[in-house]
């Protein structure tokens, strides 16, 4: 026995030597490649190169036109310098605050109204609109197999690369997976769209099951029900939800499901499209562009600072504790050292994003229903005082409006909806505009022209679904 145990000691210690060699190795790697890969910022400027998809003064880089969707933030004057605005949002011409206010006064669901007026570039009338939602229930259903071969047998503890991973496998259940002609890649996003909540939504359990140690709750869909009821069917364990629940979750699906194509992951469906490659590899990229923390990812660290917050300040009532607590934030004394209060500023919008205007309202109707009133006001000072607290902690004079991520934090959590789905939520509702990006990079790059980012529609009046 002495002996056996000896022998394992032994190799237990040769392990360990090489894991720790190992690991120095890589250390060591890393230090010569954080100087070694550093091009100055004196290059940039010499050079006339941009950043990402930003101009030095923080403006977006324009790389193309589309139809699809139009972002406004600011303007400029005659000396071409940056003027703050408020924001405004177009889908397909359409003002998003008018869509949004119109599925609120007639208290229906919207967001497949809105997938469809982001496809077809046009508003479905009442027995369009039927027929397109029959289409969507047909596809929530996932293929024979799929949910046990390809979600449960292989879970993962990040849902958004789970995500990516089943839209790629999508094409294995595909009987023409490589056609890009605009009927079967139609054919492939309608399907996509209805698919995805089961797919978040699987993906969720079976990572509760494998790695929280949670029962596995598996909820069929349900054909009649729209994304955001069958979203929150399948993420319970009972499958119970109310209609108010349902309704704020699909105006929440609303508000993200477009944003121009100059954002990272629709910017990254129109290249990846124009290689000509297949539908499930455009939309798997733009996925794991959108996980990433400085795009979709933004609203989990939205969640997670007031998760810290919470933690630190006892009184969320009183604001000087409050206000010490964001001072903190931004020295890098707080949450996670990065200095930023999440939920704050926006590469494009400059006066306030019109999202958040929206959410905020939407949020605020919530907390008053579930006595979330404290919690709320939170949100709301550190959207009044987090502005004023850049410049005077860090000297950044310039307008930091809420954006959407402050109050779907908010709203996620009102709703009992686990940080785990977050991010995937986010890509339920912007595959809608993913899907019509791909199809008009498709169709313009099969003409010769550029592809396509900065609005060219006209605004429309928006035309209330009970007159169409």
């Amino acid at each position: 026995m002495s002996d056996n145990y000896a022998a394992f000691t032994a190799e237990n210690d040769k392990l360990i030597y090489r894991l720790s060699e190992e690991k120095a190795f890589y250390m060591s790697k890393a230090k010569i490649l954080s100087k070694t890969d550093v091009i100055p910022d004196s290059l940039y400027i010499e050079k006339d190169v941009k950043r990402g998809l930003r101009n030095a003064n923080g403006t977006g880089v324009i790389v193309g036109l589309t139809k699809v969707g139009e972002v406004i933030g600011y303007d400029f004057d005659e000396q071409g310098k940056k003027i703050p605005v408020d924001g405004k949002l177009y889908y397909r011409g359409f003002d998003v605050k008018d869509i949004f206010n119109n599925c609120v006064q007639e208290n229906r669901f919207g967001f497949e109204e809105v997938t469809y007026l982001l496809l077809f570039g046009e508003l479905p009338n009442k027995n369009e609109l039927l027929e397109f939602n029959k289409m969507l229930g047909a596809k929530r259903e996932l293929p024979k197999g799929f949910a046990r071969d390809m979600i449960l047998t292989a879970p993962s503890k990040s849902i958004m690369n789970k995500l990516a991973r089943s839209v790629l496998a999508m094409y294995s259940y595909d009987e023409n997976p490589d056609d890009t002609s605009i009927e079967n890649v139609l054919r492939q996003s309608i399907s996509l769209i209805g698919h995805f909540p089961a797919l978040i939504a699987y993906g969720y359990q079976a990572k509760r099951s494998s790695f929280d140690n949670d029962s596995l709750h598996l909820h069929n869909p349900i054909p009649e029900l729209s994304t955001a009821e069958n979203i929150l069917r399948m993420i319970r364990p009972t499958g119970e939800y109310t209609d108010i629940e349902a309704k704020l979750l699909d105006l929440s699906l609303i508000l993200h499901a477009e944003h121009g194509g100059g954002n990272n992951s629709t910017f990254t469906t129109h290249l990846v499209s124009s290689s000509g490659t297949d539908t499930y590899s455009a939309i798997s990229a733009a996925v794991g562009s959108l996980k990433g923390p400085r795009h979709g990812g933004a609203n989990i660290a939205v969640i997670n600072m007031i998760d810290n917050l919470m933690k630190h300040v006892s009184d969320i009532t009183d604001e000087a504790q409050i206000e010490d607590y964001l001072v903190k934030v931004l020295k890098g004394e707080a949450n996670d050292g990065s200095g930023l209060i999440y939920g704050l500023g926006h590469a494009i919008y400059t006066i306030s994003d019109p999202r958040a205007v929206l959410l905020k309202k939407m949020a605020k109707k919530l907390a008053e229903s579930k006595g979330l009133e404290d919690s709320f006001k939170l949100y709301e000072y550190i959207e009044k005082r987090g502005s004023s607290l850049y410049k005077e902690v860090k000297g950044i004079d310039k307008p930091m409006p809420a954006n959407v991520d402050l109050y779907s934090g908010f709203v996620y959590r009102a709703l009992n909806i686990p940080v785990d789905i977050a991010t995937p939520l986010f890509a339920t509702a912007r595959l809608s505009g993913w899907c019509a990006h791909r199809l008009e990079e498709i169709i313009t790059g099969r003409r010769l022209m550029r592809p396509a980012y900065n609005g060219v529609q006209p605004y429309l009046e928006y035309t209330p679904i009970n007159k169409r």
